[in-house]
């Protein structure tokens, strides 16, 4: 039964009751209806708060059994009424609350695309999501949402990505863009060729991932945990002393009425998911409030390097050579010319550089591939082989421990070139702005040789550096972490990284890729390929649990006062349950502050 049902039907039973004394002046009768309804809450609460602390935990739902039992003891049933409907009524509130939060996620659901515009023989057919294929060709209209992801064969348009990455700026995309699936295109029609399914798509994984985040939206609902055996016994003292101290039990049950455990209870989860939801507006999808606990007090946060510190793409470094007949750019011609129809991650950079540098590619009319080895291509009747250094037959101890490749002409050896990872422009100011939010320690796990590995080290500033590693090395090295360096975050980004993602205490992914693996294993994912957003998560993370610890406190505060002023007698126990909401308001009010 949902919390608004429970709600409307204690208000009914208290109409009844109204009626049943004032109406038809039948006192005993609105007693008992009163008192099977609190009995029925009782039994309930009873049985939540069992299975609390057989779950190891201890909860505040003992306060509310006892102010129920308490009232109906002393003949204060309109106040254990009071107490029943505010008890209901603040749940009620705790949902319309967090709808009200989680309304940025929702709204990525409800706008899910499920349509495409199919063009086959010249024809467009309309044909769900999941019938269509990789390589399919698709119409893309103004003001509609790319249904699957793809890359732009024809047109270029400007594209609103907010919904998936939080950037409100619009995105200018042309022939061979690729175009994620949930972005919206603005002004005219683009033609793109499938490059997923749909399953697999970005804004599809987005949905999976926001759909798990509402199914568990704040399993840290017991952050007030740590504050109930303490409240619990203060309010039992006061309300003890009270009754001593006039001889009068109702003084005891006016206490602990407005004892309210409200705060304590709706606080923390109101202002868990409204924190998700503001994540969520800045491209960083939270699965579940305990992460957004877990992620305010990380002590040790641990880097993949290749495409999460670094932007996955080599970049030439240098050209070393001894033949005078070349020049630097000439060389850098022949290379990238040999490599032009390669679709090896070194090829896309050489030819990249080429073009960088003005460099016209000249024709190949002979090429063969060698596996794993390299290439060999004749250009102007002249014979070039590039590939490691094996292939080219040259001793390359000592040369370079970067990444390399060799070449040859017409059977000489002529040189090499080196590449490097290229940085993010943001990785330095991000673990600078991680240090300023108490990360202790920053860690680089990479497969990389110590010598490049290094060197994005020491860039970055990042303290400490594991080269070499394997999946299951990664793993080992999270596991050894002290406790004191704990909890430990583990940002990464491809199939590799997703197990340790998996081990971490928090898995953060880079999924503006589609990393649907790490994804997956991850606890975070960041939508945006911008490794700024890390620093963000956890500032926004701390933001969110010091609003919901400032509302728990605020609320125990107020009914401390509370609870003082009703040990005098002043606060009948009727009002002191009517003041109850009040505290509730407060709180929940409070932790909304969360959002923003």
């Amino acid at each position: 039964m949902s919390n608004f049902k429970k709600f409307s039907i204690t208000v009914i039973i208290g109409i009844i009751a109204l009626l049943t004394e004032f109406g038809f002046n039948q006192p005993g009768i609105a007693f008992i209806i009163i008192a099977l309804a609190g009995g029925v809450m009782t039994v309930s609460m009873f049985i939540g708060m069992i299975q609390t602390l057989r779950s190891g935990k201890y909860g505040v739902d003992l306060l509310a059994i006892t102010a129920i039992i308490a009232t109906l003891l002393v003949g204060e049933y309109w106040a254990s009424l009071v107490v029943l409907i505010m008890l209901t009524g603040g749940d009620s509130l705790e949902d319309y609350a967090s709808r009200s939060a989680s309304r940025e996620l929702r709204s990525l659901l409800e706008n899910a695309p499920e349509i495409a515009h199919r063009l086959k023989d010249g024809q467009i057919e309309d044909l769900n999501v999941d019938e269509v294929s990789i390589g399919d060709l698709l119409l893309i209209k103004p003001g509609e949402v790319v249904p699957i992801d793809g890359t732009v064969v024809k047109g270029d348009t400007f594209v609103d990505e907010s919904s998936l990455t939080g950037e409100s700026q619009l995105i200018e995309k042309t022939i061979n863009d690729s175009l994620m699936s949930g972005t919206i295109i603005k002004d005219t029609s683009l033609q793109i060729k499938v490059t997923k399914k749909a399953n697999d798509s970005q804004y599809q994984t987005l949905v999976k991932l926001v759909r798990e985040s509402e199914q568990k939206p704040a399993h840290f609902v017991r952050l007030a945990d740590r504050y109930a055996v303490p409240f619990t016994i203060v309010a039992y003292v006061i309300g003890g002393i009270a009754w001593a101290w006039s001889q009068d039990p109702v003084r005891f049950a006016e206490v602990l009425v407005v004892a309210s455990p409200c705060p304590l209870i709706l606080a923390a989860p109101v202002a868990l998911v409204a924190g998700m939801s503001r994540s969520s507006r800045n491209g960083i999808v939270v699965k579940t409030g305990t992460t957004i606990e877990k992620l305010a007090k990380a002590r040790t946060i641990a880097f993949d390097k290749t495409g999460t510190l670094t932007k996955g793409e080599l970049a030439v470094n240098t050209i070393q050579f001894d033949d005078g007949r070349f020049s630097e750019n000439d060389l850098l011609q022949l290379v990238a010319s040999a490599e032009q129809e390669s679709t090896h991650i070194l090829a896309r950079s050489l030819v990249a550089e080429a073009k960088q540098r003005r460099l016209t590619l000249l024709p190949v009319s002979y090429l063969k591939e060698f596996t794993g080895q390299g290439i060999e291509a004749v250009i102007n009747q002249q014979t070039l082989r590039v590939g490691n250094a094996k292939f080219i037959e040259v001793n390359s101890t000592g040369l370079t421990e970067d990444t390399t490749v060799y070449f040859s002409l017409n059977g000489s050896y002529l040189g090499y070139i080196t590449f490097e990872d290229i940085l993010r422009s943001e990785a330095k100011a991000t673990v600078e702005q991680l240090h300023r939010l108490n990360i202790a320690k920053t860690v680089m796990l990479t497969g990389d040789h110590a010598h490049v590995a290094n060197q994005i080290a020491e860039k970055t500033h990042i303290s400490e550096l594991y080269p070499e590693c394997l999946p299951e090395d990664k793993i080992q090295i999270l596991k050894k972490l002290e406790e004191k360096d704990r909890p430990v975050i583990m940002v990464g980004d491809g199939v590799n990284d997703a197990p340790a993602l998996a081990v971490a205490d928090i898995g953060i992914a880079m999924g503006a890729h589609g990393a649907t693996a790490a994804s997956e294993s991850a606890d975070a994912v960041i939508l945006k390929d911008d490794l700024s957003r890390v620093s963000e998560a956890v500032r926004l993370s701390q933001d969110t649990m010091k609003v919901a610890q400032q509302s728990v406190l605020i609320g125990i505060f107020i009914c401390i006062g509370l609870m003082l002023i009703a040990a005098t007698g002043v606060i009948p126990a009727l009002i002191g349950a009517a003041l109850q909401e009040v505290v509730d308001t407060v709180s929940i009010l409070s932790a909304l502050r969360a959002r923003r």
